[in-house]
């Protein structure tokens, strides 16, 4: 073991990078804190409203939430857990097997093909609202279960972006060496075989990391969504919630924090259930590497 550092070469190679730690720490914390506070404080307004609340500790807000003055809360939460299930799985699924095609597989046309998904990518969504408005308006009226102010029409709309994660998938895959491939290929294996049983174990994290980026990115979805859901029973929270801060925004603080509150506990409770894979795959590959 190496001997102590002193105090002054400590500061100087470690010890300031605590202190950027707990700078970025503090920022990162500070809204969190600021919304916490908010859905605890009873008076739940602008004015009133601090990191530590000053007015007592209440649940007079989540309460709100839940008795249906504010609108249909359940409602919302469950919506948005279903579309952003089956976005997530639907991106995920289309991903991987694109990125599959677009790193192992040579044939006309792959490169141009990456550069124009790489292109789509970079137009943000707003550019596409009247256009998606205007083919959910039409096929509403063919089909309306798939219309405006639905559920599933949403979730399809949505998957629009099914090949948002190609790139990140395809960087990981090309890293993978060939060698695996043409081993299995020996043995008789197709590409449906080395794509389940040897390059999806290997992708593991990388899958589980774009999935939880592919979940966050849909529950945070605002655009879209306040364009096309103007039912309440179709909105979604970011849909939902915002409309409070709309209709009284200092009232309602209170309240939409709470909503934020309970909004980050799916994002939690998948980031804990992902980060062994995340984690504890990519260690054990650099062991074995």
């Amino acid at each position: 073991m190496s001997a102590r550092l002193p105090r002054r070469r400590w500061l100087k190679e470690v010890g300031w990078r605590y202190a950027v730690a707990g700078l970025a720490l503090s920022f990162a914390a500070f809204p969190i804190l600021y919304v916490i506070s908010a859905s605890l404080d009873p008076i739940g307004s602008v004015a009133s409203t601090s990191i530590v609340p000053t007015n007592g500790f209440s649940l007079v807000h989540y309460r709100r939430l839940f008795d249906g003055s504010v609108g249909p809360f359940p409602r919302w939460y469950l919506n948005t857990l279903i579309v952003c299930t089956f976005v997530a799985v639907v991106q995920i699924v289309c991903s991987t097997c694109a990125a599959y095609a677009f790193s192992r597989l040579r044939f006309r046309g792959r490169r141009g093909g990456l550069l124009a998904l790489m292109l789509i990518m970079m137009f943000p969504n707003v550019l596409a609202m009247i256009a998606i408005f205007n083919m959910f308006a039409g096929l509403g009226q063919v089909v309306p279960a798939i219309g405006l102010s639905t559920v599933l029409g949403y979730c399809i709309a949505m998957t629009g972006g099914a090949l948002g994660q190609v790139w990140l998938i395809k960087g990981t895959m090309d890293s993978i060496p060939r060698s695996l491939d043409e081993a299995a290929r020996i043995d008789g294996a197709g590409h449906f075989v080395i794509f389940r049983r040897i390059l999806l174990p290997i992708l593991r994290p990388i899958i589980a990391t774009t999935t939880l980026l592919a979940f966050v990115g849909v529950i945070s979805e605002f655009l879209i969504g306040s364009l096309f859901l103007t039912d309440p029973n179709s909105k979604t929270l970011a849909v939902g919630l915002f409309g409070l801060l709309q209709n009284d925004r200092s009232a309602n603080l209170g309240v939409f924090a709470a909503g934020a509150v309970l909004t980050i506990i799916p994002v939690v409770l998948l980031f804990r259930y992902l980060q062994r894979h995340i984690v504890g795959d990519a260690t054990s590959g650099a062991v074995k590497g």
